[in-house]
């Protein structure tokens, strides 16, 4: 039995059901969306990653974090293989974590644009200091 390649639930989707690299670097292209089938009803989706990585700008040693994002989605969702692919293209970035964090923010505000968003990075203790930045977005609050 053969499939069509074009199905409905795919158009659009660029990663999803394909073999592809990863990217060499971040960037809100590599994100793909779909459309929210539950647009007007407020639900959270809630995804998070414990093998995230990066570099320090400073010593080029490798940053670790469990990175935990939620959201209200408005009208679009963000797909989950382009957010893997995306993640996993900051593990040669080299930036503070503070940065990276607003970064993610920012990048999936404009690709979904959702009502309400966190992103949490909970990065591994370097020098006996542990690091957790939380960003959040409200499209309320960027309204006025």
């Amino acid at each position: 039995m053969s499939r069509k390649s074009s199905s409905p639930t795919k158009k659009g989707l660029r990663l999803l059901g394909t073999a592809s690299a990863l990217p060499q670097a971040p960037s809100r292209e590599i994100l793909d969306t779909f459309l929210n089938a539950h647009n007007g009803r407020p639900y959270v989706i809630r995804l998070a990653t414990e093998d995230f990585s990066s570099l320090c700008p400073v010593t080029g040693q490798p940053d670790y974090a469990e990175i935990t994002i939620e959201y209200i989605p408005a009208a679009k969702c963000v797909e989950t293989k382009s957010l893997k692919y995306y993640l996993a293209s900051f593990r040669n970035t080299p930036a503070f974590n503070e940065q990276i964090v607003n970064r993610i923010l920012d990048d999936l505000v404009a690709v979904c644009a959702p009502a309400e968003m966190v992103v949490e990075g909970a990065f591994a203790s370097r020098g006996g200091l542990s690091l957790t930045v939380t960003a959040s977005h409200s499209a309320e609050e960027s309204e006025d």
